[in-house]
């Protein structure tokens, strides 16, 4: 591989993940995306609340990421190579609980009909 281009970004996560998982988990991230920016866009504030109860969730958000990558590659934490392999991980992590936050805002801001 001499070039890091999209394409090779996307043939990759399919051979990880299976061509239906991988895009059905596009097509997921970009439905609460769009949940969160109708959200923002429809309350014009952030609720602290709210915001706190979702950064409670991002520790179970970047171990659910990190044992679902590593379920996914057949792999474990004894197979970390070196310190890239640590980066990613991190990053992994890192992605999964920022992923958290935003669902879980979301979700309470969709879903409670209670005002803060």
């Amino acid at each position: 591989m001499e070039q890091l281009t999209l394409e090779t970004m996307i043939a990759v996560f399919e051979e990880i993940f299976g061509r239906a998982l991988f895009w059905g988990m596009v097509a997921v991230a970009v439905v609460v995306t769009v949940a969160y920016l109708y959200v923002l866009i429809r309350d014009r504030e952030m609720s602290m609340k709210k915001f706190l109860l979702a950064q409670l969730s991002m520790p179970f958000g970047a171990i659910a990421a990190v044992l679902f990558v590593q379920a996914m590659t057949n792999s474990h934490f004894r197979d970390l190579g070196g310190p890239i392999d640590v980066v990613v991980l991190l990053g992994v992590a890192a992605m999964g609980a920022a992923g958290a936050a935003i669902l879980v805002y979301t979700a309470q801001s969709l879903f409670r009909k209670t005002p803060d």
